[in-house]
This record gives structure tokens, sequence and C-alpha cells, in this order.
């Protein structure tokens, strides 16, 4: 019987960085691959995981800059150009957000990753050309700090050693 608690102990440190890490996992929790498989699925059924996913460090692979794109848009234009935003390789995370008027006018944010600032806004520049976004209200926040990315944290466990990248 696979042990939910020690399961979710070891993905939350991420997924070893090996051919599959599934069968590395049920090796080290004493299960199958399939068993694991099963159950991770089982548990984002029952929104115990709510995501499962990837955290990028963008510095690490060279991209040294990165601005939240910040937009206006008509409420009937948001799903359209979050989808077309959504499309370039150098946007990790396109969302929509309510707005708070007066002072926040913006619903819908996009992160542009780049080299540089000027590669950021070379990238900007083409995502409004090709999404015809040229008449939207929009203003770009550059990050000035780096915080520590990581995935959820679910059982507080010192003995528990760290995987992924």
């Amino acid at each position: 019987m696979l042990d939910e608690r020690q399961l979710l102990t070891v993905l939350q440190h991420g997924l070893p960085l090996v051919s599959r890490p599934y069968a590395t996992i049920a090796e080290q929790i004493g299960s199958t691959e399939q068993e694991v498989i099963d159950h991770i699925a089982q548990m984002q059924q029952r929104g115990d995981i709510k995501r499962f996913g990837v955290v990028v460090r963008h510095r690490k692979l060279g991209y040294q800059s990165n601005g939240m794109v910040v937009w206006d848009i008509p409420d009937d234009r948001v799903d359209e150009l979050g989808v077309c935003f959504g499309k370039f390789e150098f946007v990790n995370l396109s969302y929509r957000r309510p707005r708070r008027l007066p002072d926040w006018p913006y619903n819908l944010f996009c992160m542009i990753h780049g080299h540089d600032r000027e590669d950021v806004m070379r990238n900007l520049a083409q995502m409004i050309d090709s999404c015809q976004a040229g008449n939207i209200p929009h203003a770009i926040l550059f990050s000035t700090e780096c915080y520590k990315q990581r995935g959820a944290v679910y059982i507080h466990d010192q003995t528990a050693a760290g995987h992924g990248a």
C-alpha cells in the first residue's frame, strides 16, 4: 500500500532529473512506478494537489531580466489576447486578475523573460505587433529582486532528501 504522506514528502522537493522520475520515487518509497503515477492523478482529481509543473529558474538559464506586463484590456478581448500572448516562448505566464479601480485598471498580466531589459522590450514589441495590441494600455514592471522559487510545501520533514533543479 502506498504511503501518501511519504509520497508528498518526496514530491514537494521536486522530481528527480532522470528519464523515469516516477520509478525513482517509487523505489524510494517502496512502491511501483504505476502506483505513484496513479496516486498523483488521484490527488490531483481530489484537489489535494492543485498544480503539478515545473519551476524554471530563469536566471540560471541566462535570462537576467524579466518584466511583468500589465494590460488594461477590454473585457471582450481578454481571452483572445491572453491566448495570443501565451503562445510566445518568452512568456512563462499569462493570467487574468480583477481590476482594482480607481488605482489599478489592469486585468491581464504576462511575465516576459529576456537576457537583458532591451531583450524584454523587443519581446514586448513582438507581442504587441503579432497580437495586434498596439492600442491596448499597458505598463511594464521590471523585477529588481530575485526571490527563491519553489513548489508547494505540503509536509515539513527535515529528513527528506531534496531533488530537482
